[in-house]
């Protein structure tokens, strides 16, 4: 795959699409997540088959950004909470690791230090590690929403708000408390340029919640993180998926910069930028199966139509709707990249 990159990276570029000031020299890439399996492909090495403690783990992780272009590395690790295997990671229902179902079991549960809420050594790690001109993206494994259903499991947290609406007020208390501290340490580090978290909020249709608990429960922490992130002059990133319509005017009030993960059969990511653009910066939203799918030529096509509707005032980056899976063929994502670089790469 002889993929080449030839300019040099420059996160400032990045910082004036979510800012939303000024124009960048160039189109800017970004993406959430890449699955381990994506990038053992692109790289050749067995990233797959690596932990975060093996010594070519994060250098073949830089490796892997740096090479395609990119000016930031997306980067995430979960709270120091372990629930059965989970930790942030694959799962096998909302269900199956349920730990807390009363006020006792809250009181009793191992939560970590408010200080030290995740291994902030990784980033230290990666810092060391990059190039000039890139910056890391980063923030807490999966969101303070993801970690109380987990925790609570879906159905448990739906009962719970009707019988024990504390208990979940508890919940997401400590949850938020302890990844506004992750966020104000992160914020802190020269290494890290924003700050991110992802978040799935919905499905199709609607969000999990109701869009008044949500207001309730989850965006005061949101409020917490972004303030953590632009004490420090930092702009702040949600990815969320599903269906966000009843509260996107909220998540803007509450002063988030930018918006990923974008699903064309809920709202198409130029809609999205039609409405919302010029208060909340949209970043990817190419159609993931669509990238898996199609040919080359169907690719290029694609990709231009989306620079054409979404990078005109500059302020849009390139990437999929949601994240680089294991199944995506590499040589058709590398397709959208290239075609990045000819329209408005340079």
């Amino acid at each position: 795959m002889g993929f080449k990159v030839r300019r040099k990276p420059d996160f400032e570029q990045f910082l004036k699409v979510l800012r939303r000031r000024g124009r960048p020299t160039y189109l800017p890439f970004y993406e959430h997540v890449a699955s381990s399996g994506f990038v053992a492909c692109r790289t050749g090495k067995p990233f797959d088959r690596m932990k975060p403690s093996d010594p070519q783990y994060w250098p073949t992780y830089v490796e892997f950004w740096v090479g395609m272009g990119y000016d930031c590395i997306p980067m995430e690790i979960p709270l120091r909470i372990e629930i059965g295997g989970w930790q942030g990671g694959l799962t096998h229902g909302s269900e199956a690791e349920v730990v807390i179902r009363s006020t006792e079991d809250f009181e009793r549960f191992p939560w970590p230090e408010e200080s030290a809420p995740i291994e902030f050594r990784h980033f230290e790690t990666v810092g060391q590690l990059l190039p000039e001109g890139v910056r890391i993206v980063g923030g807490v494994a999966a969101g303070p929403y993801e970690w109380v259903s987990r925790m609570m499991g879906v159905i448990g947290l739906a009962y719970a708000l009707a019988d024990a609406p504390g208990l979940v007020e508890m919940m997401f208390r400590k949850i938020g408390a302890l990844h506004a501290s992750a966020d104000r340490q992160l914020a802190a580090m020269d290494c890290v340029g924003a700050l991110r978290q992802g978040d799935d909020l919905g499905f199709k249709t609607a969000t999990f919640l109701s869009p008044e608990d949500i207001r309730k429960y989850v965006l005061p922490i949101y409020r917490a993180q972004v303030a953590a992130a632009h004490a420090r002059g930092k702009p702040f990133i949600l990815h969320s998926c599903g269906n966000l319509a009843e509260v996107y005017e909220d998540l803007i009030a509450c002063g988030i910069d930018a918006k990923h993960s974008f699903e064309e059969t809920i709202l198409p990511v130029a809609e999205f930028k039609r409405r919302y653009g010029a208060r909340l910066t949209p970043l990817g939203g190419l159609d993931v199966d669509f990238i898996c799918r199609r040919s080359a030529d169907e690719i290029r096509a694609y990709t231009r139509r989306a620079i054409q509707d979404c990078f005109a005032d500059g302020h849009w980056a390139l990437g999929t709707g949601n994240s680089l899976t294991n199944y995506m063929p590499v040589e058709n994502y590398l397709v959208v990249l290239e075609t990045g670089l000819e329209v408005a790469g340079k």
